[in-house]
């Protein structure tokens, strides 16, 4: 896996860490963009990996995540910041077109690329997100999410935007974000046998708080675009909505939805996989993703 630091902005200056597979005779490019936000590209380079051999797979780390500029003030954390930074990851890599996969959060970014640089994205998948807004009462009558949210919530709750309340968790930053996100592995993998394997990958992400703060703040804008199937319909840019059927986050329905409203896109639900899908079902994820782009 080849390293390197890629300038995307030089007022403020902001560097993305990138990890990429290489490059090689025949192979097309896949840029990879991962969620939390507050999270770095890791805990998705297995199985995608395995792509390698036909594929340069890019893993940007976005800004104040992971090994990528972080410090900036709270108004450059935002998804079009964000998603500027991406388009100048293309250019400097000198990526006229290239496959995208967003993942989360990510996924919500790769639409904006795809809206935002018409022509730059060949295919898109979107995996684990939602082209449609997620409507308040989606996951009422499902105890089981009810059971398995909780301890993420928990630990939320412990703290305020700018530290831990008096009574709380006693975490905030970084470790906050950790936290969070251990307390979660159980809304997140919905396969027991699987949870070792997500809280190992957790273990190695460079976490982060610098987006963490608007969002607690109240002040990071939505990422989704307005009107994100209408304007994707209209690209008609291939799409795979590629997600799990347990997915405690964003509900599976909306993939299947989305997948009726835009021509150019088809849904793929794998029964058996939470939010994390390709930690759950690995082997049948992977073989989407690659059905798909190839």
């Amino acid at each position: 896996m080849h390293e390197e630091f890629v300038r995307v902005s030089g007022d403020p200056v902001v560097e993305l860490f990138t990890a990429r597979t290489g490059e090689g005779p025949g192979r097309g490019s896949l840029l990879v963009i991962h969620g939390g936000p507050d999270w770095d590209h890791t805990y998705l380079r297995e199985p995608l990996v395995r792509l390698a051999d036909r594929h340069d797979v890019i893993f940007p780390d976005l800004r104040g995540c992971g090994g990528s500029t972080r410090g900036l003030s709270d108004d450059q954390y935002t998804p079009a910041a964000a998603t500027g930074d991406l388009v100048a990851v293309l250019d400097a890599l000198g990526l006229d077109r290239t496959d995208v996969l967003g993942f989360s959060y990510g996924g919500l970014l790769a639409q904006r690329l795809a809206v935002a640089a018409p022509g730059r994205v060949r295919r898109l998948v979107i995996a684990s997100s939602s082209v449609l807004p997620v409507p308040a009462d989606a996951f009422e009558g499902w105890p089981e999410r009810d059971r398995r949210v909780a301890a993420e919530a928990s630990v939320w709750a412990g703290a305020t935007p700018s530290g831990p309340a008096p009574s709380g968790s006693g975490l905030s930053g970084a470790e906050l974000t950790r936290a969070a996100a251990f307390a979660g592995a159980e809304a997140n993998v919905w396969r027991e046998e699987a949870l070792d394997d997500y809280r190992e990958r957790l273990s190695r992400v460079r976490f982060s708080a610098d987006w963490q703060r608007p969002w607690r703040n109240g002040t990071l804008p939505a990422a989704r675009p307005d009107g994100a199937a209408e304007r994707l319909a209209r690209l008609g840019v291939p799409i795979l909505l590629l997600h799990g059927r347990q997915d405690m986050t964003f509900p599976a329905s909306l993939a299947e939805e989305a997948a009726e409203l835009i021509p150019s896109a088809r849904a793929e639900v794998l029964d058996e996989a939470g939010h994390m899908a390709h930690v759950d079902q690995p082997v049948r994820w992977l073989e989407a993703v690659s059905g798909f782009l190839d």
